[in-house]
């Protein structure tokens, strides 16, 4: 039997641990600080904030996935809690239409980015502005009311285990069997991975990006919906900050920006480590001004550990 065979181990990849370094790096100190955190209840009112942010995350991977940008996810995200504020409660299979029409044009968009060849910032900074021009128009002043049966969805409670535990968990259950294991998955991250490569082999790029910015549209129906539940009512600029959120947890939870490298799992975790973050330094009564300034900080200090982690890696 070849025992120095046998014993050689795989090196653990420590960039991947990262993520969950971060989060535990936060979570720690907070239930120091604050026992209840990690409490039952602690749980529920923590992992419903940052659910909707999970979804928006969820939806910047998608289109990080096929090494775009997306700028305008915080405004359509405020534009899905007003269409559910106002449309979804009054006349809903209208909420439903304009919803279904939105997700449509995120597919548009990526589809016309990829075929004329343009920059995804700029046409997603321009569409920031069209989506937030909309909300303002369905709702001009903070108002609306959620669903009955979303605010109730939002409020369910489980025993024993948090419900957005679990929710949460099967969010990125869910998206990493699709983008990590299925067959399409694979070619989606291969469009950001190798372009040329899936152009030969028969993959229609344009296809494929309308399909990541359809994914990108869906994902922030969720986030929106989730949100208006939480709040009941909504505002046309109830979500603005979620396009930096979105792309600071995609990157904390091991994504790049080329490459088609991400990691669903990661981006959950990403999501969650800031959502904690911020309400820690809130318990921490730091100003909400300063509170950016060091989510940023943690960010830059997870990038830095992760060049430090791959700068040390074994050339093959």
């Amino acid at each position: 039997m070849n025992f120095s065979a046998a014993s050689r181990r795989r090196p653990l990849d420590l960039r991947s641990m990262l993520p969950v370094v971060s989060l535990f790096a936060v979570l720690v100190p907070m239930a120091i600080v604050q026992p209840n955190t990690v409490s039952y209840f602690g749980g529920v009112m923590l992992l419903n904030l940052g659910i909707p942010i999970v979804f928006a995350t969820l939806a910047q991977l998608s289109v990080i996935t096929a090494n775009e940008l997306d700028l305008s996810i915080g405004s359509f995200v405020s534009l899905v809690a007003c269409i559910g504020g106002t449309l979804l409660q009054s006349s809903p299979w209208l909420g439903w239409g304009a919803l279904a029409g939105c997700v449509l044009v995120y597919a548009l968009v990526g589809a016309l980015i990829e075929y004329r060849r343009i920059s995804s910032v700029v046409v997603t900074l321009g569409l920031s502005f069209v989506w937030n021009g909309i909300a303002v128009l369905l709702l001009p002043a903070p108002g609306g009311q959620a669903p009955e049966w979303l605010a109730s969805l939002m409020s369910f409670h489980m025993p024993v285990v948090p419900a957005p535990l679990v929710w949460t968990a099967a969010i990125a259950l869910c998206t990493h069997l699709f983008f990590m294991r299925s067959a399409l998955g694979v070619r989606l991250r291969g469009v950001g991975g190798n372009a040329g490569a899936m152009h030969r082999f028969g993959w229609s790029i344009i296809r494929s990006k309308a399909l990541l910015f359809g994914c990108a549209g869906l994902f922030g129906v969720c986030s929106g919906l989730t949100l208006l539940g939480l709040t009941t009512s909504a505002d046309a600029n109830i979500a603005l900050r979620y396009t930096l959120l979105s792309v600071a947890g995609v990157i904390l939870g091991g994504g790049e920006f080329t490459g088609g490298r991400v990691s669903p799992v990661g981006a959950v975790l990403g999501a969650i480590t800031l959502t904690l973050a911020s309400s820690f330094l809130s318990f921490l009564q730091v100003a909400p001004e300063w509170q950016i300034g060091l989510q940023g900080a943690i960010l830059i200090a997870v990038l830095s550990l992760r060049l430090v982690f791959r700068l040390k890696e074994p050339r093959r």
